[in-house]
């Protein structure tokens, strides 16, 4: 005899786990926000930018903005904090990705 499935259950621990994916998302959109600086901006400002790189039809600048945020999050992935070091020549300050001369 087969066994009775219980559809009802079923779609309501379908629709959990919708739910949950959903908070995980906002979430961690949310945190690159917070990681990126992005919380710093005004909202108006913010929104118009993603809006921008929505609409943008320049592939050029899409692929730019990709290797941009491959490096943030290499760089994220070995805890590198973006505290300025210094070169010890005379004083100059360089930030922490980038190079010295």
């Amino acid at each position: 005899m087969r066994k009775v499935r219980d559809y009802d259950a079923e779609l309501k621990a379908l629709g959990d786990k919708a739910k949950a994916l959903k908070a995980r998302k906002v979430q961690q959109l949310g945190e690159l926000v917070t990681s990126t600086g992005g919380d710093a901006l005004e909202l108006d400002v913010l929104a118009g930018a993603l809006l921008a790189a929505i609409e943008t039809t320049d592939e050029s600048a899409k692929e730019a903005w990709r290797s941009k945020g491959a490096a943030f999050f290499q760089r994220r992935g070995r805890k590198t904090t973006l505290r300025p070091r210094y070169d010890g020549e005379g004083g100059n300050q360089t930030g922490a990705g980038e190079e010295q001369d």
